[in-house]
Parts: structure tokens; C-alpha cells; sequence
């Protein structure tokens, strides 16, 4: 078996990257929580966030706080799964040099 076979392929890029390692020790976060840590812009957060729920690795959850629309991001079970494996798979490929 290759080293990098659990390297998931939908955790390529720093920003989605950056997305599941913050839901990962959150309950949840916000559309503008997650632009402030990451420091990227709003279509950007939103296409990477749109790939990870078309993944399923994310659910998206719309609502109104007072007049203002939020949107809300958690990692679903499938998600939380998939991303240990990818770190575990970084952390073996690391370990092996």
C-alpha cells in the first residue's frame, strides 16, 4: 500500500484545509468567524465551503439572527472521519523520513 493512499484529495487546498481544522474543535462556526481566522474572502470561503458540503463532510445550516442571515458550518460524522484519516495519513508520510 502507497504512503499516500489516505491523503484525501478534497483536503488539497489550504483554505478547505483550514475550514475542517477549525470546525474540528468547534461545535461550529460562522460564515465570518471562519473569514476572520482564515483571512480570505467571501467567494473563497464560500466555493471551498460549497465543496466540502458537496463532499458531505460539512453541513451548512441558514438562519436569521434578528434581521441578519447567518450561516452556520459543522462537520458531519462522514467529514470528521475522513479528516483524521487524511492527518493520520500526513502524520505517517512525515514520520517516514
Amino acid at each position: 500500500m502507497s504512503i499516500i493512499n489516505n491523503i484525501n484529495k478534497v483536503f488539497d487546498h489550504r483554505i478547505r484545509l483550514g475550514i475542517m481544522s477549525i470546525l474540528m474543535v468547534n461545535e461550529y462556526a460562522d460564515f465570518n468567524m471562519l473569514k476572520e481566522l482564515l483571512e480570505v474572502t467571501d467567494g473563497n470561503l464560500a466555493s471551498h465551503a460549497k465543496a466540502l458540503e458537496t463532499a458531505e463532510y460539512i453541513k451548512v445550516e441558514k438562519q436569521f439572527i434578528g434581521r441578519k442571515p447567518n450561516t452556520r458550518y459543522s462537520t458531519t460524522k462522514l467529514g470528521e472521519l475522513e479528516f483524521k484519516k487524511h492527518i493520520d495519513a500526513l502524520e505517517k508520510l512525515i514520520n517516514k523520513h
